[in-house]
Parts: structure tokens; sequence; C-alpha cells
């Protein structure tokens, strides 16, 4: 069964492309998001890249990340759609965060699609 996550992946490529230049000077990292259906599968994983050019999203791991995102669909939606808080979730052991943690920051909520009410 597909992830709901990754129809929010696929908006935000036309999100990333209008706001990419914009995003790339302002967060400069590149992002893994390993998201699986449940603890303890083998994630899909996605590359949000808003360090070079106008910024890219990627199915699969594209080049190094700064830093890598590890949660479940569930929870990666219920971000998105703002009822999960990033460090309500980190410290929740909801979501992990592998490498640098000044990029990973600044990954915040609102560089997701505002319509991810999927």
């Amino acid at each position: 069964m597909a992830l709901k996550s990754a129809a929010l992946f696929e908006k935000m490529d036309p999100f990333i492309k209008s706001q990419g230049a914009e995003l790339v000077k302002k967060i400069n990292a590149i992002y893994f998001f390993e998201v699986s259906k449940a603890k303890g599968e083998t994630p899909e994983v996605w590359t949000v890249d808003l360090k070079n050019g106008s910024g890219s999203i990627a199915k699969g791991r594209v080049g190094t990340a700064d830093a890598t995102f590890t949660m479940v669909d569930d929870d990666m939606m219920a971000m998105a759609q703002g009822k999960l808080n990033p460090q309500q979730a980190f410290m929740q052991g909801k979501m992990k965060i592998k490498g640098n943690m000044a990029a990973a920051t600044k990954f915040t909520p609102d560089l997701l699609p505002k319509d991810a009410k999927l």
C-alpha cells in the first residue's frame, strides 16, 4: 500500500519549483526523508534539495544529506497538516534526526505545501 506522504512529496515538487531559488538562499541544505508505513518497516526515501540551483525533490537518495528525518507515514502527515509540532515529534521519539542539527532546524512545516490536507 502506498504511503499517504508520497502524495505530499509530489505536491512539494511544483511548490519547490516556484519558490526554490528563494528557499535555496534561505535554507542551503539537502534533506533525506525516510518514511515508513510502520516502525521497523523498510522506509521509502525522498531527497529534498534546497542547496543546489533552484531546489529539487526526488524519490530515493540523491547526493549527500545535511540532515535525515526518519518517521512513520501518519506522523509525517500530521506534521504536514500542522497537527504535530516537529519539536514535539522529535522529543516524543516520533521523528529521528541524523546529521547536522542546525540544518535540520531550518526545515519547518511552513516549507510544506499548505494544501497538504490530502
